[in-house]
C-alpha cells in the first residue's frame, strides 16, 4: 500500500471546529509538524476537508 506524508503548513487559528478536529485527528499539532499515513480513501477524505492548511506528498 503506498504512503502519503501530511505537513501542517498553515495555522487553525481562525478555522470551524470540524476542520481543527480533522487536524488533531491526522496527528498534526504544529505548523510544520508531519505524519505519514496510508493511502487509504478516509485519510483523502479528511486531507480534502483541510487542503488549504497542509501539503500531502506521495511516498
Amino acid at each position: 500500500m503506498s504512503q502519503i506524508k501530511v505537513t501542517l503548513k498553515r495555522s487553525t487559528i481562525g478555522c470551524i471546529k470540524k476542520q481543527k478536529a480533522t487536524i488533531e485527528a491526522l496527528g498534526l499539532k504544529k505548523i510544520g509538524s508531519s505524519r505519514v499515513h496510508n493511502d487509504t480513501k478516509e485519510i483523502r477524505g479528511m486531507i480534502n476537508v483541510v487542503s488549504h492548511l497542509v501539503e500531502v506528498v506521495e511516498l
